[in-house]
């Protein structure tokens, strides 16, 4: 835990305090309810401001984190036989500015994600803002027999990002969300374009391996071959082992392959 604290580092109250005024402050607020949330998240500090703005503040301890992190998945790409395919924005502004944009054109291909306000820096702090989902709950909160009905539509949108030349680059259930029914997608990271036939495998991979201890690996595959092909989920399995050395999944590499072969035999 006292690890997981430093690599997030703290902000100074006094700071978190000046960017939650700021906030209020561009949308004609002179003051507001501000509620911090715990996120075992790495790259940001969230909070909400009048129940209205979700606000990401990105700090440099988080940019340098998360050069870090795509280091290190970058050296895992690697080991797959594959380029690295993530991708390090400089500075927290950059950051923020880079995740307004995926989620903006991910809402353009008719993938549902939180509404993108804007992103702006504050004393050398990214601040991203969107649209705060009241009442959701992530996809590994489901039931299971609800997630395997959600499970063709994570493939879906998967396959609409992929198609226009995007990825996620680091799906796991905490980023999908569900409010009234719908999946949203958050938390889209950087991935080289010209990378994006090993980054769309990486994804398929982290989906089947988020999706497999919640539904098994046939009801996993089922999904996702509704969206891709035989050779597309062949492509994935080469990343299989790759992504269960990642903390945040633990699957059964070894089911997810054999459904994949049934699959494509």
């Amino acid at each position: 835990m006292a690890f997981r604290r430093f690599l997030r580092g703290s902000v100074p109250w006094e700071q978190l305090e000046g960017v939650a005024r700021a906030v209020l402050n561009r949308y004609g607020e002179s003051s507001g309810r501000v509620v911090f949330l715990e996120a075992d998240n790495w790259l940001s500090t969230p909070f909400v401001v009048e129940d209205r703005w979700f606000v990401k503040l990105i700090t440099q301890q988080n940019s340098l984190v998360h050069a870090l992190l795509t280091t290190g998945r970058n050296i895992g790409a690697f080991s797959s036989g594959t380029e690295g395919f993530f991708e390090h924005f400089g500075t927290p502004a950059q950051m923020a500015q880079h995740e307004l944009e995926a989620t903006e054109r991910m809402r353009e291909l008719g993938v549902n994600a939180p509404e993108p306000i804007e992103a702006f820096e504050h004393n050398g702090m990214g601040v991203l803002v969107f649209e705060y989902l009241r009442d959701f709950a992530t996809l590994d909160d489901l039931p299971p027999e609800a997630v395997e009905r959600h499970a063709p539509t994570v493939f879906d949108y998967l396959h609409r990002m992929h198609e226009d030349g995007l990825a996620h680059g680091d799906f796991r259930c905490e980023n999908v969300l569900v409010a009234d029914g719908e999946l949203y997608f958050i938390d889209a990271t950087s991935v080289r374009e010209e990378a994006i036939a090993d980054a769309r495998a990486y994804d398929i991979a982290c989906a089947l391996g988020a999706l497999e201890p919640l539904v098994g690996a046939h009801a996993a595959v089922d999904a996702a071959a509704r969206h891709y092909t035989p050779e597309e989920l062949l492509d994935a399995d080469e990343f299989l082992d790759f992504v269960n050395i990642r903390p945040d999944h633990d699957f059964d590499a070894g089911a997810i392959r054999g459904a994949i072969e049934q699959y494509a035999s």
